[in-house]
């Protein structure tokens, strides 16, 4: 088989994994259970999230054990630590492991968030390596993908488990220690790094797959609404998601198939030559041997035809030498300012420029999902219509970056990656206020948390590309999870004060119900975002003239 061939089978196996891969998402869904078990108090319950976003603290060794190890067993360590992870909490729950402190818990829920690191490492650096000219739309696609991890996990509970809240619980835990696993003991032998050279995109194939991951998020949508309005039965819902995951299969088995066609259609035209040349020396008198010309030359002449139609084919081999063939594309040349290590990087201000922006950005995006429960139940809201809403967003937000580099890069107008970055924290910011509103039906909860997913959704994606524009891509495993090492440390100091609020405003049984719940909350977090946007709008300042240089 072709090396796209692989290239393109590799991207469909990073689809998957990453559609199972946000399993912290399904906190809210048995986090109950736990509470209840446990007799936890709200901080406790959301000392417990931070639990799970602290495994990131962690993250960094992935992105050394991939430098050394193959992607295929990083990926099986990782999925491992998972079931470790979620299952000692599901045995917890149905009762086979007993008298589990609140400590043990805490430990394996920083374990299981652990294991999300490893898997998204292996399917960054896979992305940036098979895809070198579109390593941003590669990730964004597949990125995209693991903001549904909650609708998918809901979606197989919901045929399981159609009402037992209890049984659902623990449905989630057993899923999210599995799932995960058996997908990665499927995908391994998959998710390598393909030898592909820098060529000319495949076009119509990524139009396809976008095509194909667009109808996924809208059927998640549809599935969503369908869930309260009998649109879609639970069956039909997960029977449809499950198709649309595998539809990208299309792609590499239409790369396939066409190689097979064109070496077949080779082969015919190769043996035609022999038997016209045989022939003719034939009818000129000369004993000639068929057998003899068809063992000494086939593989020369096949492999001369090949290569003069190979660089058609799909673009895999290497590129012209004529300068009216070659690419006009902006990430032709790797955009990196310098290849540093993690060292150097933490005495560089761009990095902690960088470093706040994500913390009062994504980060405080990720807090507010989590607290949406809460933030539901303080309104006389369910909190299943809110997490769906923000999953949705979330996807197209991680998404749209993808869509807009890969229509909009060739032209010159295209805004660099810091300013896109101010552009999405400014309305985030100005979202966390717009929750203040006295609304009695609450409209702008439900217009904020969908501006917040999409601009931290996007925010996500991007900073995958951003990191090695900043730092390279040589250390890009290690470099990025360090970033992101601010995950836990905003998810603690956020999370903790948004829970002494709720708690302190509540009842004796804990509960809070009301718009003063989360009011200080909000405010301060919109103000914090603002912050955030001030200093994206800095470092955009100070990488302006590399990424000017990169559109001339």
């Amino acid at each position: 088989m072709p090396p796209t061939f692989l290239q393109w089978l590799s991207l469909v196996a990073m689809i998957l994994l990453q559609s199972i891969n946000g399993t912290n998402s399904n906190f809210p869904a048995y986090s109950s259970q736990l509470k209840h078990v446990l007799s936890m108090s709200q901080i406790q319950l959301n000392n417990l999230a931070f639990a799970s976003d602290a495994g990131k603290l962690l993250g960094w060794l992935s992105g050394i054990a991939a430098n050394y190890l193959p992607m295929w067993l990083v990926l099986i360590l990782g999925s491992s630590l998972g079931l470790v992870g979620y299952g000692v909490q599901y045995l917890f729950l149905i009762g086979r492991v007993s008298n589990l402190p609140y400590g043990a818990v805490f430990f394996v829920a920083m374990l299981a968030g652990n294991s999300i690191c490893w898997i998204n490492t292996v399917c960054y650096l896979v992305a940036i390596r098979n895809f070198p000219l579109d390593g941003q739309l590669v990730i964004g696609l597949t990125g995209s993908y693991q903001g549904l991890s909650a609708k998918i996990y809901t979606d197989i509970v919901d045929v399981i488990y159609p009402s037992s809240d209890g049984k659902r619980a623990r449905a989630y835990l057993l899923l999210s220690s599995i799932l995960p696993l058996i997908v990665s003991v499927i995908t391994a032998p998959l998710v390598r790094v393909t030898k592909v050279m820098k060529t000319k995109r495949a076009k119509d194939a990524f139009i396809f797959i976008l095509v194909i991951t667009i109808a996924t998020g809208a059927f998640a949508v549809m599935g969503s609404i369908g869930s309260t309005s009998s649109l879609l039965s639970p069956f039909a819902s997960a029977v449809g998601m499950l198709t649309l995951l595998l539809a990208p299969l299309l792609i590499p088995l239409g790369l396939g198939l066409r190689h097979q066609m064109k070496q077949l259609a080779e082969e015919k035209v190769h043996i035609e030559e022999i038997n016209n040349v045989s022939m003719d020396k034939m009818e000129s008198g000369v004993k000639l041997d068929i057998s003899e010309i068809v063992s000494e030359s086939p593989s020369e002449s096949f492999e001369l035809s090949f290569s003069s139609t190979s660089e058609e084919f799909n673009g895999e081999i290497r590129e012209s030498n004529n300068g009216d063939d070659r690419i006009s594309d902006t990430n032709e040349v790797i955009s990196v300012i310098e290849e540093i290590g993690v060292k150097v990087m933490l005495r560089r201000l761009n990095f902690w420029l960088y470093f706040f922006v994500y913390l009062f950005g994504v980060t405080l995006a990720l807090v507010f999902f989590n607290n949406l429960g809460q933030i539901a139940e303080s309104r006389g809201r369910s909190a299943s219509s809110l997490v769906s809403l923000s999953s949705s967003f979330g996807f197209f937000g991680r998404l749209v970056p993808s869509i807009m580099e890969y229509f909009v890069s060739r032209r010159k107008y295209m805004i660099s990656r810091p300013a896109f970055v101010v552009a999405l924290m400014a309305p985030t910011g100005a979202a966390f206020f717009l929750l203040l509103a006295n609304d009695t039906s609450v409209l702008w909860l439900y217009i904020s948390t969908a501006i917040i997913g999409v601009c931290s959704g996007a925010i996500t994606t991007i900073s995958v590309s951003l990191t090695t524009e900043l730092f390279g891509t040589k250390n890009f495993g290690v470099n990025h999870n360090v970033l992101v090492v601010n995950i836990p440390i905003g998810s603690l100091l956020f999370g903790y004060l948004a829970a002494v609020v709720y708690h302190k405003e509540g009842n004796a049984e804990g509960k809070c119900f009301g718009m003063e719940c989360y009011r200080k909350t909000f405010s301060l977090w919109g103000t914090l975002c603002f912050i955030g946007t001030f200093l994206a709008l800095i470092l955009y300042a100070r990488t302006r003239k590399f990424y000017n240089s990169q559109r001339s």
